[in-house]
């Protein structure tokens, strides 16, 4: 094998020298690492310590990734220690031809980071072909008239070796009459001349075998042989004889098939038959025969074949002119072939990179690129770019590669993938190019943070919603992909407590819907805010926040509530005196209310539902004052009494009742009286009540009496003086002292019965009055009602409903013992 740094051994291999820091600086320089080895090595055969060259590490070939880019891969890179080893079968003839120099030149690409090495390999030539005769055996016509001196072109062997290994001389068979030289093209090919030595003599001898053998340079020689049959001719003196020993000429390629390329001419002072010229190819190859076709009569040399620099740039060809004696002469054309702009640059991609993370940096390397032109000069000079406005740069490296780097910020979120195109433009004229697309994706991260379709929620929820039921649903969006777009809604703060958080309102981690966890109630929370937050999966995650504030509203679910006047256990009023002098317009009093609700539905409103006399008082809708609306007249009561409705606005509307007693009075004595002798009607089902009061004690009274008229009647009947002296009163108003009468049966003791009904109290009862000598009055209470209120006024001057107008009836019930 042969590396860098000399000769290798003595059989020829050799290595290049170089530069002892270069494993240093490898990644910087642009010359090529060479090596030099002969053909036909075996497979995985070293070719040289590649990673040691490089300056890398065992450690370091795993994360390099050592491999080989080219078009047919002749070598590799081994995994193990990183050394270059034959891949395939290296035939230099097959590769490079006749070239003197056969290099591979090649790339190795590695990667973290990205970047190629150029290695360049010297095949050296084997000798492992052995010249070869096209012909076993040649036939030479000779004219007896032939000088000595005179020289005859003989076939020339071909060796596919070059160099030392190349054909390299030719030996005659020992002969009297002839000799052998042998001569060199332009090109350096060696081709054998037959040289007469001395007069022939056809009548003497008319035909001469001789064997030719070529032998090549190489360590063993190798040699082929062939039968030359030269023919002693008859008389012809006088030889064709061309213009020119070498004609040149320079044609472009791509010339069409079938065009004139030149014309050779030759001349034969002879005349007739003998001066008959025909011309034909000499020492021709097959591939040229291929290319070229030549007009035995004109010498015409024209095309058979596209011609193609970038195979071969010269071409050497051998013409031979033939007259009718069979005399020859020979020359030589030497054709330049002329490059032209016919292949279009060539892109390849190493190591493209299929996803690109959009938080890179840079100048970050994408992709390594490699391009060729098989053209030459200017027409295989490249210029390397991309097509289009992309954050992205082309960046050459060498003459030939480039990197495809990042040249701005990437944002998947505006876009995902870029289809990049790559131009690359040779300089001929006209100028030639090709492209190649590459797709790149953006590798998605986190860098979004939730955004909610809304800067802040405002939410209207009525009181008395069932609990469960969801009062709001907050909504945020995350640009990014999976996980990093997936969002989570919490609730991170709120102006209610912790405890109290809990138990008002719940929040759907997926949905973002809001649950209240409870019945509001307007009157205990009119409102109260929320921070709701949106948070990310990604890692780390990403968070936004947004302020959700409910507003309870208020239904109608509380009645109205009378403050003033204060009323009763029966929810009457206490009286309230008028003057009676007062005068239209005059405040009475003011029924004052209020409503737990809000808005409308505490918007409250007075009603008169009821009134003694309707005209009498008016009052306020919604100050809820109470007016005289004329004077008092002497038809009307001084008891009046009203029943006021106070109504809100809520639909369906709640309302409470009052009843006012108003009495027409200078003052609160004059007042009382009024109280017991105009009772105040009563609601429709207090009166029903106090008739069916009435109604039990009426029929109570007859059925006692109708039992004391049958004792009546049985005592009459008896005439029993005594007996019926014990029923005898005294005429005049019932007395309830505690004094017995003196016509008193010794079986009859008196009792007095006092029932107190107030015909207009929904509390009617009964009852008995134990009324001591010292502190009876001197008058009944029955019969003297100022008295009666006097004495209860002094206890109480709270008189309400249920106490005044008072009735009395007293019976006696006979106890029979």
């Amino acid at each position: 094998m042969g590396n860098r740094w000399g000769p290798q051994s003595p059989a020829g291999r050799r290595r290049v020298p170089f530069l002892l820091l270069l494993p240093l600086f490898c990644r910087a320089l642009s010359e090529p690492i060479r090596y030099t080895i002969p053909e036909e090595l075996a497979r995985s055969s070293l070719v040289g310590k590649l990673a040691k060259d490089l300056g890398l590490g065992v450690g370091d070939l795993p994360t390099r990734n050592l491999r080989v880019s080219a078009e047919k891969k002749f070598f590799t890179v081994s995994s193990e220690n990183g050394d270059l080893l034959v891949n395939d079968r290296i035939d230099r003839e097959q590769i490079c031809g006749k070239k003197l120099t056969c290099v591979l030149e090649f790339e190795v690409v590695a990667e973290k980071p990205l970047n190629f090495f150029y290695i360049a390999v010297v095949i050296q030539d084997v000798n492992d072909n052995p010249p070869t005769f096209s012909q076993n055996i040649t036939e030479l016509e000779i004219s007896e008239l032939a000088l000595t001196g005179a020289t005859f072109a003989l076939e020339s062997a071909q060796d596919l070796d070059v160099g030392v290994n190349s054909l390299q001389h030719y030996y005659l068979s020992p002969d009297p009459h002839f000799s052998l030289i042998q001569k060199e093209n332009p090109d350096g090919s060696r081709y054998p001349e037959l040289v007469v030595k001395a007069l022939l003599d056809r009548e003497e001898q008319s035909c001469h075998h001789l064997v030719l053998t070529a032998v090549d340079g190489g360590e063993p020689a190798r040699s082929c042989t062939t039968q030359i049959k030269v023919v002693v001719a008859d008389a012809n003196d006088n030889p064709p004889v061309f213009t020119q020993d070498v004609y040149r000429v320079s044609v472009p390629e791509n010339l069409p098939v079938g065009s004139s390329v030149l014309r050779v001419m030759a001349t034969d002072l002879d005349e007739g038959i003998n001066a008959e010229i025909t011309y034909a190819f000499i020492n021709v190859d097959k591939a040229v025969r291929q290319l070229f076709k030549l007009n035995s009569k004109t010498g015409e040399l024209s095309t058979w074949g596209g011609l193609d620099f970038e195979e071969r740039e010269h071409y050497t060809i051998g013409v031979e002119a033939k007259d009718g004696g069979h005399h020859t002469a020979h020359c030589k054309i030497q054709i330049d072939i002329l490059d032209e702009n016919d292949n279009a640059p060539e892109i390849t991609l190493d190591s493209e990179s299929k996803h690109i993370q959009e938080d890179v940096e840079p100048g970050t390397v994408v992709a390594l690129i490699k391009t060729r032109d098989l053209d030459s000069g200017f027409n295989g000079e490249i210029l390397c770019q991309l097509s289009g406005k992309f954050p992205f740069k082309i960046v050459q490296d060498t003459k030939n590669t480039y990197k495809l780097v990042t040249d701005g910020a990437l944002d998947r979120e505006q876009t995902p993938e870029y289809n990049i195109t790559i131009t690359a433009t040779d300089k001929g004229k006209p100028p030639l190019s090709s492209n190649r697309s590459v797709t790149l994706n953006v590798a998605d991260v986190n860098d979004n943070t939730p955004i909610f379709h809304q800067a802040s929620y405002v939410v209207h929820v009525a009181e008395n919603n069932p609990p469960g039921v969801s009062i709001a649903q907050v909504s945020a969006s995350d640009p990014d992909l999976g996980p990093n777009g997936r969002v989570s809604y919490s609730i991170v703060a709120s102006d209610l407590g912790p405890r109290a958080l809990s138990s008002y309102v719940s929040v759907s981690a997926q949905s973002g819907v809001v649950f209240a966890q409870r019945a509001f109630d307007h009157e205990q929370l009119r409102a109260f805010e929320l921070t709701l937050q949106a948070r990310d999966q990604g890692s780390p995650s990403l968070s936004a926040n947004v302020s959700l504030r409910v507003l309870v509203g208020d239904r109608n679910d509380n009645a109205p509530r009378v403050l003033y006047p204060a009323l009763g256990p029966d929810g009457s009023a206490l009286f309230d005196t008028v003057p009676r002098a007062a005068k239209p317009g005059y405040l009475v009093t003011k029924v004052v209310a209020v409503d737990a609700d809000s808005g409308h539905n505490a918007w409250l409103s007075y009603h008169v539902l009821q009134a003694s006399e309707p005209g009498l008082f008016s009052l306020g809708l919604r100050t809820g004052e109470i007016r005289t609306a004329r004077a008092l007249g002497e038809k009307d009561t001084a008891r009046q009494r009203l029943l006021v409705a106070v109504r809100d606005g809520g639909q369906p509307p709640h309302s409470a009742t009052v009843t006012l007693h108003l009495i027409f009075a200078d003052n609160l004595q004059e007042a009382l009286p009024d109280l017991n002798d105009h009772p105040t009607p009563s609601d429709p089902q207090d009166e029903l009540q106090f008739y069916l009061v009435v109604a039990l004690a009426l029929i109570s009274v007859l059925f006692l009496l109708a039992v004391i008229l049958a004792v009546t009647m049985s005592l009459r009947r008896s005439s029993s003086p005594t007996t019926w002296s014990c029923f005898q009163t005294t005429p005049g108003c019932f007395k309830t002292g505690p004094e017995v009468s003196p016509n008193y049966c010794e079986r009859t003791l008196p009792y007095s019965y006092n029932l107190c009904a107030a015909p207009h109290s929904s509390k009617t009862t009964f009852k008995f009055l134990n009324i001591n000598p010292e502190n009876a009055p001197p008058n009944d209470l029955l019969c003297n009602e100022d008295s009666w209120f006097e004495n209860i006024s002094n206890d109480n001057l709270k008189v309400t409903s249920e106490s005044v107008n008072l009735q009395q009836v007293s019976y006696f019930k006979p106890f029979l013992p």
